[in-house]
């Protein structure tokens, strides 16, 4: 019997035991799962659905629009922050870039000196992910859904196609006036209408001129008195024959009379009643302002010729495009009847001023027109290629953001994690003048964002303002707990 109630008494107290621990062991747990819960919500913020701006440290309801406040989901930047910290030591940091203490888009993918003598600090992979800057994480599966493209940083031979519409005209070097110096009447007419094609030496008109008649017959009456003289004894007759000779041949030569005209007068000593104009040069006639029986005065403008074995066109470019035009670069044409046929020229002149109405240059460019196919009047589409500038660091146009003072793009640091990085940017161009040259900020090979990234970028800036809160909040509390031990030490020594 005794036997029985020691054993009974034995298990009564381990059961006791058991039990109290038991109890225990789940206060414990029920009290950490407190503090975690609590410190959650101590770190957690609050937002609106319509108003993200509005961040709040504790449930409610929105001050501009009365919607229940909802959290804030923490970045994965932030939640993987302290785990790549204790992961990671220090010595096993990996650099991702170096980067110059007083500009952040001087970077390089080397330790050394920046433009301004400086030590390059490194940048962490660590530093990248840590929130700072707006850097943030997205899941996989949210980044496929909206859509996100990628590019790279890559370099090229880098050029800017120029697209412009210019307008056929006559070359200048090449238009010839005809024009007499002597006054009378049109006597026959052998260009009949504007537009008719001449060639060199053609025959365009006879003019009779009284005063050309009289000269003619000056000129055989000094000619018997030079043969007369010739054999005069006295030197000053024969040289005053000579001279009366010459005064008149010079005469006819003034107004353009051929001197094989002055040779047939010599030998035949016949006068002729009118003087034959021909054309200067092959061409178009262009202006035509005599008809037949007109009378004409001396230096009075009879026809206009055009050679247009080349034609000028004249086109206008921007001023930003400017400096990528230079004299001699060759130039394509198009018609816009004559699709796929393309031809070559250069330009020729490029005018030193601004045209204030269109804000424009004035671009002069030169085309061969051998089969007289360019008529001017026409209209064409031009094509220039400019300079070439090798080995430019390039990237799409689509994946800058420009906010106006500043020009972001968002680099892949791997897959769900993305880094806003401020860059210098330069001129447009490459194949279908869509990639942006890059002057600074970026290394070759990084991946960038080309689509989405204003997403990423509203994204972005959420977090910061986020961080910025929780800095300021534990600036706060860091603060306060500073006075609240101060006041507390400043009893202790008046106890």
């Amino acid at each position: 019997m005794y036997l029985f109630n020691r054993k009974r008494l034995t298990l009564i107290l381990f059961l006791s035991i058991l039990i109290v621990g038991g109890a225990v062991l789940l206060s414990s747990c029920s009290s950490s799962d407190k503090e975690s819960t609590s410190e959650q919500q101590e770190g957690q913020l609050w937002t609106c659905g319509m108003h993200p701006e509005v961040l709040l440290d504790e449930p409610g309801q929105c001050p501009k629009c009365g919607m229940d406040l909802v959290p804030v989901k923490q970045s994965g930047s932030e939640q993987g922050a302290t785990a790549n910290k204790e992961q990671k030591p220090k010595g096993e940091r990996k650099i991702l870039y170096w980067r110059a203490p007083m500009d952040p888009t001087e970077i390089y993918d080397h330790p050394g000196k920046s433009r301004m003598g400086m030590d390059l600090i490194p940048v962490y992979e660590d530093e990248a992910t840590l929130g700072g800057g707006g850097a943030i994480t997205i899941d996989p599966v949210t980044v496929q859904n909206m859509g996100v493209r990628y590019g790279t940083v890559q370099r090229m031979d880098f050029s800017r196609q120029i697209r412009t519409v210019g307008k056929i005209d006559y070359n200048e070097d090449q238009l010839y006036e005809v024009t007499t110096k002597i006054s009378g009447w049109i006597e026959k007419l052998y260009v009949n209408y504007t537009g008719e094609m001449v060639k060199k030496g053609q025959p365009l008109l006879e003019i009779y001129s009284p005063e050309l008649v009289t000269t003619q017959e000056e000129y055989l009456l000094a000619l018997n008195t030079q043969r007369m003289v010739s054999e005069s004894e006295f030197e000053t007759i024969r040289k005053g024959g000579e001279s009366l000779l010459e005064s008149a041949r010079k005469r006819l030569l003034y107004w353009d009379i051929p001197p094989e005209e002055i040779e047939r007068l010599e030998k035949t000593g016949e006068v002729k009643k009118t003087v034959l104009l021909r054309a200067p040069a092959s061409g178009m006639v262009v202006k035509r302002n005599v008809v037949d029986g007109a009378h004409v005065k001396a230096g009075e403008t009879l026809f206009e010729i055009a050679d247009l074995s080349t034609v000028w066109v004249h086109a206008s470019i921007y001023d930003y495009e400017v400096p990528w035009v230079e004299e001699g670069q060759p130039a394509e044409m198009e018609l816009s009847y004559l699709p796929g046929k393309i031809y070559k020229g250069k330009v020729s002149y490029i005018y030193p001023y601004l045209r204030e109405k269109a804000r424009d240059v004035h671009v002069r460019l030169e085309f061969e027109n051998p089969n007289l196919e360019l008529k001017p009047g026409m209209y064409v589409n031009i094509r220039l290629q400019t300079r070439t500038i090798p080995g430019t660091l390039v990237i799409p146009t689509e994946a800058i953001i420009r906010s106006g003072e500043r020009n972001i793009v968002f680099v892949v640091r791997e897959p769900g994690k993305f880094e806003p990085r401020e860059i210098r940017i330069g001129e447009e161009g490459g194949p279908g003048n869509r990639y942006t040259r890059v002057i600074s900020g970026l290394l070759e090979g990084e991946k960038i964002v080309t689509s989405a990234q204003f997403l990423l970028d509203s994204e972005s800036r959420l977090q910061e303002a986020i961080q910025k809160m929780l800095e300021e909040k534990k600036q706060k509390q860091t603060s306060t707990e500073h006075q609240h031990n101060a006041g507390d030490s400043g009893e202790m020594k008046n106890m």
